[in-house]
């Protein structure tokens, strides 16, 4: 059924929508009226040769998509939902080599590889150099701050941890892990005019990723570290990731694991400095359940799709064989059927049953403990040390189809 409260030609992957905010009240008319609707677009638009997708906007839809791979396909058209015009088919065709865009069973191969560096052991171990380092980065935010007490909390604190993360966790030597943060803006922000990125030059930074965790690897073959390197492609009689897999791994790592938590942090600490008794509460409480909230609150990934394996049914509607399916996240965390007031920002709620990190299924976020680590590090840092923040001014968003980012969040300390 159409929903005559939209706009004609209104798309939930326009960036410029996502530039201005999410669409939180479009969705709720969706999930009301029409939880899976046809949106049309221009032709090729999106860098796909087709007219458009499916939105699809309740909890239980979304998982439902998420947890069928044989019903809805990861690798037919990647999971991102739209690219821009520009881009070529082969372009899109070579993102297939990243973990984020395989089908089983090559998915299953390559995830039973890569979960040996998340297991539970090996997060904990990481958990007394990221404290240590959650703290040194807030010191140094502190310490770097203009003279009234300004600064930038994407740049100087949001970015910091999960980039150290990544480096902490691959064995990156600290000093790069500049290069990996400029090597996946280029590959996430090429709607955004303000990098002035094309698809070539994020293309460019994708080989550049893939050429330097290449060399990481083979030098770890030649001699192993105690790093997941040597633990995904050095380790003897069992499977291995090829350097150039390791190589596209490293990838997915700078973008899911770097981009969603930096702006996971970042719409947290907007979240709290909006919503000063949450964070009174936290200070004083330090719930366990806060990681969790900011992650469904921010919903750093607004959408990923799908592309329909055979015709079939999803929420009333016949899905042709070949359709792309957008299940969006931002929706279905916000689905009122799954969460009591789930327009209030509600650090101790519990359960959370929320998408974040998907909606289950073979593509659930492998790094999400890791991502939580980070989130409660951080916190808890900024709590210790900077109790009494506030906020300057309103936070720069990113222009993206498909992320719910922040560019800028100018705060200051008192």
């Amino acid at each position: 059924m159409h929903c005559p409260a939209l706009p004609d030609g209104f798309d939930f992957t326009d960036p410029d929508l996502l530039q201005s905010r999410v669409p939180h009240p479009e969705f709720a008319q969706m999930r009301q009226t029409s939880p899976v609707w046809w949106c049309a677009q221009p032709h090729g638009i999106s860098g796909f040769d087709d007219a458009g997708y499916w939105v699809v906007t309740r909890h239980a839809d979304v998982k439902y998509v998420s947890t069928h791979p044989e019903l809805f396909s990861s690798h037919t058209n990647t999971a991102v939902i739209r690219f821009n015009e520009s881009i070529s088919r082969d372009q899109i065709d070579a993102q297939r080599l990243i973990m984020l865009n395989m089908d089983p069973p090559e998915h299953t191969r390559v995830r039973q590889i890569v979960q040996r560096g998340f297991t539970p052991r090996a997060i904990r171990s990481l958990q007394g150099a990221l404290r240590d380092r959650a703290h040194s980065i807030v010191d140094a935010a502190l310490a770097n701050a203009k003279d009234d007490g300004t600064f930038d909390f994407v740049t100087n604190i949001a970015v910091e941890l999960p980039l150290q993360a990544i480096a902490e966790l691959i064995g990156v030597p600290q000093e790069d892990r500049t290069k990996i943060f400029d090597w996946s803006n280029k590959m996430a922000a090429y709607d955004d005019p303000e990098y002035a990125i094309t698809e070539e030059v994020g293309t460019e930074a994708a080989m550049e990723i893939v050429s330097y965790a290449m060399n990481l690897a083979a030098a770890r073959k030649e001699c192993p570290a105690k790093d997941i390197v040597s633990t995904l492609v050095a380790a003897e009689g069992e499977g291995n990731l090829q350097s150039d897999e390791f190589g596209f791994f490293v990838i997915l790592l700078a973008v899911a694991g770097n981009e969603t938590t930096r702006n996971a942090i970042s719409h947290g600490m907007h979240a709290f400095l909006t919503h000063p008794e949450q964070w009174e509460l936290y200070k004083r409480e330090r719930p366990e359940t806060t990681a969790e909230e900011i992650v469904r609150w921010a919903t750093p990934v607004v959408s990923f799709q799908r592309t329909a394996t055979e015709d079939l049914e999803l929420g009333g509607q016949a899905v042709k064989k070949g359709d792309r399916v957008g299940i969006f996240y931002s929706s279905a965390n916000n689905d009122p059927e799954v969460f009591e007031n789930p327009e209030a920002f509600d650090i101790t709620r519990d359960p959370n049953p929320h998408l974040g990190f998907g909606g289950g299924g073979p593509h659930f976020c492998l790094g999400k403990s890791l991502a939580v680590l980070e989130i409660n590090l951080i916190f808890n840092a900024i709590a210790d040390a900077l109790p009494d923040l506030r906020l300057v001014g309103d936070p720069r968003r990113l222009r993206s189809a498909w992320l719910n980012g922040i560019k800028e969040l100018q705060v200051s300390r008192d």
